[in-house]
């Protein structure tokens, strides 16, 4: 039985997608097999995984309307063992459509239940919001990664994130956990950025990832071309910290690595 991860965070540029795609990647590496889910309208996981955004026809919005099996809105990857169920701009109209719905924070974990045999994770890349779209991946997630960036207010509207998590274990699934904090953006040369590894690890404590993502340039390069890090520059730094978080991940779930 596979197990679902969100990465979820309200707080739009902290590396949800980043993470995301990357991770998914590294786990591909890994020889684990991966569907990313792909659960914001902007679709950046779409194209950062090199599928062109435009001529999706068949993805999230469709698996969440339940117009269409999940079979069909999956797409191959060219990263190794990394599935996918793109995004497109259409999907922001989901959550107007969804609202008059019965249980309409569960669509999506009705939707995927047929897939969880098929692989070992399934990523779901959540909007910057705490909408019914984040709602739906909560709801349907064994489990939760927050990225938070080494930066001024990386703390802020954190809060607020914890506090739909408990409302979501309370109501829709009280098998979510958090899986960890993954501290993103680090510079080792920032007095800020330590200060913020610091405040995080003294508060979060055993719920923070060891590995922590650096700054990057090649990891910024990466999604314009339409690849993970680990295709564009197997390398650098920024590959080497996802590829230690995603053995990290395994270890976690007892998985030999």
């Amino acid at each position: 039985m596979g197990k679902v991860i969100a990465i979820a965070n309200q707080k739009g540029g902290v590396g949800k997608t980043t993470t995301t795609v990357n991770l998914a990647a590294s786990l591909g590496v890994l020889e684990k097999k991966v569907l990313l889910i792909d659960g914001d309208p902007q679709a950046n996981a779409t194209s950062g995984l090199g599928i062109n955004v435009d001529e999706i026809e068949i993805g999230t919005y469709q698996l969440l309307e339940h117009t269409q099996p999940a079979e069909k809105t999956i797409l191959k990857t060219s990263s190794p063992n990394v599935d996918l169920i793109p995004a497109h701009i259409d999907l922001v109209a989901i959550e107007i459509e969804l609202v008059d719905k019965d249980q309409r924070e569960s669509m999506l974990k009705f939707a995927i239940e047929g897939l969880r045999d098929k692989y070992d994770y399934i990523l779901i890349d959540c909007a910057p919001s705490l909408g019914l779209l984040t709602l739906n991946a909560l709801t349907a997630a064994d489990s939760v990664i927050i990225p938070i960036q080494c930066e001024y207010f990386a703390l802020e509207g954190l809060g607020k994130l914890l506090n739909t998590i408990k409302s979501v274990q309370r109501i829709h699934n009280p098998d979510l956990d958090i899986e960890g904090m993954l501290l993103t953006m680090y510079d080792s040369r920032l007095r800020l950025s330590n200060q913020v590894v610091e405040e995080v690890k003294k508060h979060f404590s055993d719920m923070v990832f060891d590995t922590i993502i650096q700054r990057n340039v090649r990891l910024g390069e990466a999604p314009s071309y339409g690849e993970s890090i680990i295709k564009y520059d197997a390398s650098s730094k920024g590959a080497t910290n996802y590829l230690n978080m995603a053995s990290e991940l395994l270890k976690k779930n007892r998985e030999r690595v």
